[in-house]
């Protein structure tokens, strides 16, 4: 039973962020809007869920300075990935910016995999914790990858990518989530394995792509669109914030 939880909520947070990009290929207007307005939200959810979630969750568990430590590692890893790879935030400049001839489509979907890997690890290790924590950070990548996969939809059309082609590769992109959170999850649970370094390195990686990429961007905004994102970053924030407090807790 708590492997079918972790797989039901795994697949919510990976393939079932797809339905906003099927629902929008057709409509670029719609999309752009939506991602300008949805990308602050995830990133303000994915905030949340690393101070209110993991970050408590894997002090509990180790040494705070351990916890800090991989915190650390996974903020820089990532910060080295993207200045190494050039690949890890194409979603949001490509999009919104329109430099569409940015990255090669090969690129768009090994980068969106290792993405969505990465948060498949968070949540095989939150629901290591508790299935509140797993749940919460579920639905935090879920609410920041809806954007993300719209506009890796809008990147790959612009490539040339048919539309079925597209759907097709960015499901089994997603499916990368579902994937590396049961194996996280049935490694912990057998071998009994300490998930708080897994969590700091979650944090770490929540932290770097709200507070490098989009927080950035909402202040280079014109200065009624950024309040709007700024208000969207708060609201997802909040939108956690108040599920941590509903979702029962099981530890």
């Amino acid at each position: 039973m708590d492997s079918l939880l972790v797989l039901f909520w795994a697949t919510i947070g990976g393939v079932v962020s797809l339905l906003g990009g099927i629902l929008l290929l057709t409509a670029v207007k719609a999309r752009t809007q939506l991602i300008k307005l949805a990308l602050p939200f995830g990133a303000g959810a994915l905030i949340a869920a690393a101070f209110l979630e993991l970050l408590p969750e894997a002090v509990e568990e180790s040494d705070i300075h351990i916890v800090a430590s991989f915190a650390l590692v996974g903020f820089l890893a990532f910060f080295i990935l993207e200045r190494l790879l050039g690949w890890f935030h194409h979603h949001h400049h490509d999009e919104v910016h329109g430099n569409k001839n940015k990255v090669h489509a090969s690129l768009v979907v090994i980068g969106d995999t290792l993405h969505n890997a990465i948060d498949g690890v968070a949540i095989g290790a939150a629901f290591l914790i508790s299935p509140a924590v797993g749940i919460a950070t579920s639905l935090a990548v879920a609410f920041h990858e809806i954007p993300t996969e719209i506009g890796d939809f809008g990147i790959l059309l612009g490539k040339g990518m048919r539309r079925r082609n597209v759907i097709i590769v960015n499901l089994a992109s997603s499916l990368a989530t579902v994937v590396a959170a049961m194996a996280v999850y049935w490694l912990g649970s057998g071998e009994h394995i300490n998930p708080a370094p897994l969590l700091a390195l979650a944090v770490g990686f929540f932290i770097y792509i709200s507070a490098s990429d989009i927080i950035p961007d909402i202040h280079e905004r014109p200065r009624h669109e950024g309040n709007v994102q700024a208000v969207m970053l708060v609201v997802g924030a909040a939108v956690i914030a108040l599920l941590t407090l509903l979702i029962p807790d099981a530890h």
